[in-house]
């Protein structure tokens, strides 16, 4: 150990041996590595990152890296940052803080670069620097004043510890605001989690040293947070659990402080465990103080003890089963216990606390001279409750304004979120109102926008069947019409012939002369009559020749589309984004029996605005199809029009859009009222955009 602590000692004096000085406008008052610097900060970083693991070993390289060449190269802010690591590895390799003054230097010098990165103290960030390292000197500065506070603590100096720890918790909500709801998987700095729980823990046993049990559970609740979310911190959960039931405990809240044992037990199940004999050995006494039977719990702290591994463990379960014969009034039997304690140790508080029991004991023995001597060695060795009440009003003090602080700032941010939200939700109100305005200004009346409705349906609705149809039926109204006029022209023909025959058989008694005038007065009707329907044939004929002409273009543009409107949704389905969305559940055997959450994907903001524009580019047309037809259609919906004509199914949908199935089928019939359509919306936009055979799965 001497040897250690002697390789300790010329690591230190070499790591503080560093250049620090730099120019008001060299990189390191930024947090910015120096090019020269670069293997060093390297070297600083792969031992950081292996004392999160290996605390140990990192020590370990670190005494090798003072001692190499890149040590000599360190500018002031890789200098810092080397006296913070040292720090941190002496704590986690239980050695004292020996590099008091420089770590010191380095909580003043982070602080300073991160007020240099231009933060707002509502997390925002004034300038441009890269996001990332301004997270990195933020996470360093909350590391500097951690490790500092444990320093103070190291010095006993409780006070200055809790106000580190607080204002290490200020840094994170400041910079890393809601980081206990965020993906802890993807979050940078990837330790900030394990850090956040090491925090909360000091406050927890600060807290709970000086008997604020009430604070110490909001600390100890806080931590589970990041121990149930982080999966390698899962081993810290029991014993989290066992010291939050120990503030209960304090409490007198039995119920509770035995709730919180069970967890502990029910999480360790391991005897070799300390914290699951001290869990066990709690939680029986706790029992017996509920239920007061004796024996069991007895039995089960006596069972611990013959597990244990230490003279401090001992004496801890000692004063238990002491206290249950006090209490049992087996005074002669609590005797032995308290005295074994009080004479085989030297811990104050496990002193105090059995000579507090001895005079109990000896009182209801009646031995009124060992009593007086312990009531003069608690007079001599209990602390003042005066100064504790101080310096716990003080410490609850602390913990209140920064609960307030960070509770205003939350409140702060709610508001301002809510004013996002509204104006979010406002904009593309107002948008869709300015719209319809300016539609309804340029159409004069509602019928005038019915039929540029029922137009756009025409246009964008109409099939390869209808368009036979239509052709056909131009085709047949012509001959149609060539053939009434023959009939017509013949009946016409016929009526005249008739009218000129009576005219004769009433004109035999007139003059030959005048019967002559009659007949060719007839001829020239019939003439005139011929002439009339020669010229109507030959305009029929004309007209069903245009429509023959009219049925091959037609024909011929009809096959134009199709093909066109083949290649068309074709180069739509190539568009990146849309074989991402397909990609993702081409190959999935989606069943509404599974939750959505079973299959793991969604979609992001980012590919839903890819796929709008992509939407746009190829059938700008659709859109406004749907916006003239149904002028208040959400975002929501136009995305499920979108997916549709994609070609996915209500169950690939659900998926993706992370919803029940159940979900996306009521929003389909709700949208179906809203479009006032008797088929389902897929079926109406897969038509507006002019495609058959996509077949829903």
């Amino acid at each position: 150990m001497k040897f250690l602590r002697h390789i300790l000692g010329l690591g230190l004096l070499l790591a503080v041996m560093v250049k620090c000085g730099s120019s008001p406008d060299s990189p390191a008052l930024t947090g910015t590595p120096s090019h020269g610097c670069t293997a060093a900060l390297e070297a600083l970083e792969e031992i950081d990152s292996l004392m999160w693991k290996q605390p140990d070993s990192a020590l370990t390289v670190m005494l090798k890296f003072a001692a190499s060449p890149e040590a000599d190269s360190l500018d002031e802010f890789e200098g810092h940052y080397c006296q913070m690591l040292i720090s941190e590895l002496l704590y986690k390799n239980d050695y004292g803080q020996s590099n008091r003054e420089d770590l010191l230097k380095a909580v003043d010098y982070f602080d300073s670069i991160v007020a240099a990165d231009g933060y707002k103290t509502d997390g925002r960030k004034a300038n441009t620097r890269g996001v990332s390292l301004q997270k990195r000197n933020a996470f360093l500065d909350a590391r500097a004043h951690y490790i500092d506070g444990v320093g103070y603590y190291e010095k006993g100096d409780v006070i200055d510890a809790c106000a580190e720890y607080l204002k290490t918790l200020e840094i994170i909500d400041t910079h890393f605001p809601h980081v206990e709801t965020q993906n802890f998987a993807s979050l940078q700095p990837k330790h900030l989690p394990r850090f956040l729980f090491y925090t909360y823990n000091r406050l927890l046993e600060l807290f709970s040293a000086q008997y604020m049990m009430a604070s110490a559970i909001k600390c100890g609740e806080e931590a589970l947070v990041y121990c149930q979310k982080d999966p390698s911190l899962s081993k810290e959960i029991p014993n989290t659990y066992f010291h939050i039931g120990k503030q209960y405990d304090m409490m007198r809240e039995k119920d509770l402080a035995r709730e919180y044992y069970s967890r502990a037990i029910e999480g360790l199940s391991d005897i070799n465990s300390l914290v699951y004999r001290d869990a066990v050995s709690a939680k029986a006494l706790c029992d017996y103080q509920v239920w007061h039977e004796a024996d069991s719990s007895l039995f089960l702290i006596r069972q611990m003890l013959a597990h244990a591994n230490s003279e401090k463990e001992k004496l801890t379960r000692f004063l238990a089963i002491g206290g249950i014969f006090t209490i049992e009034q087996s005074f002669d039997s609590a005797l032995y216990y308290f005295k074994t304690v009080f004479e085989n140790t030297d811990n104050i508080l496990f002193q105090i606390t059995a000579a507090e029991y001895l005079l109990i004991n000896y009182n209801h023995l009646g031995n009124k001279e060992k009593a007086d001597e312990f009531v003069r060695f608690l007079g001599e060795h209990k602390k003042s409750e005066g100064k504790d009440k101080a310096l716990v009003s003080q410490l609850e003090d602390m913990f209140k304004n920064y609960q307030n602080q960070k509770q205003e700032k939350e409140a702060e941010e709610a508001r301002e979120e809510s004013i996002r939200k509204t104006i979010v939700i406002i904009v593309p109100i107002a948008i869709v109102v300015v719209l319809a305005i300016i539609i309804l200004a340029k159409l004069k009346s509602k019928k005038l926008l019915k039929e540029q409705q029922e137009e756009a349906e025409r246009r964008f609705g109409v099939t390869e069947q209808e368009h036979e149809n239509e052709l056909r039926r131009l085709q047949a109204e012509a001959e149609q019409r060539l053939t009434d006029a023959e009939r017509k022209h013949q009946q016409k023909v016929k009526e005249m012939a008739k009218r000129h025959e009576e005219e004769l058989k009433l004109q035999k008694d007139q003059t030959e002369q005048e019967i002559a005038r009659t007949k060719k007065r007839h001829e020239e009707e019939l003439e005139a009559e011929r002439s009339a329907y020669q010229k109507e044939r030959e305009d029929l004929e004309r007209s069903l020749q245009q429509s023959k002409e009219n049925v091959s273009a037609l024909q011929e543009e009809l096959g134009r589309k199709r093909t066109g409107a083949a290649e068309h949704y074709a180069a739509f389905l190539e568009e990146p984004v849309c074989i991402k969305i397909n990609g993702l559940v081409r190959d999935l055997h989606i069943t509404t029996r599974k939750p959505y959450s079973h299959y793991h994907i969604s979609l992001d903001n980012e590919t839903i605005a890819q796929l709008s524009e992509a939407v746009t580019a190829h059938y700008g047309e659709l859109q406004q199809a749907l916006l003239c037809h149904c002028p208040g259609i959400s975002h929501e919906d136009l995305l499920l029009c979108y997916l549709y004509l994609l070609g996915l199914s209500n169950k690939q949908i659900a998926v993706l859009r992370q919803r029940d199935y159940s979900t996306v089928r009521k929003q389909a019939k709700e949208l179906m009222g809203k479009l006032r359509i008797d088929e389902t919306v897929r079926e109406y936009v897969l038509r507006l955009g002019g495609i058959e055979g996509v077949a829903e799965e």
